[in-house]
């Protein structure tokens, strides 16, 4: 009964699409945000290569989100998956505090790339149950995030695991996407 009725409200309410890609380093637990959207459950998982795919439904609105790979060796080609993308989602490992850096690079350098130029960045501070991790505050600075100036961003606390703060974060991106041109 709840399948014929989502059906059918789909069919009154068509929900719009867009497209959100996800990177960050290795470990950082991408695909491990991706799976708790996707299916609300934890899965096991193993080290991406390439990228994973799958379509996630918050509030009437779909998002085709592409989970890239974060090994150093995958992170050059990146770039080919940003073409249509309305958001980007930076997951981080909030204990990682020696490769930070890195993905500050990392992150500055995927935003000067033209087809992202009209993207909303969300940062999802991953690991926040973890003792040692970094505050959303800390990895602001690290990353020197008020420094953007041409993207619409914001910081999330998460931890993929449970699934907290997932969906605040999602939710963020909603109200930013909603109504722009979809792919």
């Amino acid at each position: 009964m709840g399948a014929l009725l989502s059906r059918f409200w789909f069919m009154l309410f068509p929900a719009s699409e867009y497209k959100i890609v996800v990177v960050g380093l290795d470990n950082a637990g991408k695909t491990t945000t991706l799976y708790k959207l996707h299916l609300g459950e934890v899965v096991n998982t193993s080290p991406t290569i390439g990228s994973n795919v799958e379509e996630v439904v918050y509030k009437n609105i779909r998002f085709e989100v592409w989970d890239l790979g974060g090994q150093e060796r995958l992170r050059t080609s990146w770039a080919t998956y940003y073409r249509g993308s309305h958001a980007l989602i930076a997951v981080i490992d909030s204990t990682d505090r020696a490769r930070i850096n890195i993905m500050k690079d990392e992150l500055f350098r995927l935003l000067q790339h033209g087809d992202l130029e009209h993207t909303v960045v969300l940062v999802f501070a991953n690991k926040q149950d973890l003792k040692d991790a970094m505050s959303p505050a800390e990895i602001t600075d690290a990353l020197s995030l008020h420094s953007i100036k041409n993207h619409d961003w914001h910081i999330q606390a998460c931890c993929a695991i449970t699934g907290e703060g997932l969906y605040d974060g999602l939710g963020w991106i909603a109200e930013r996407v909603a109504g722009k041109p979809t792919t």
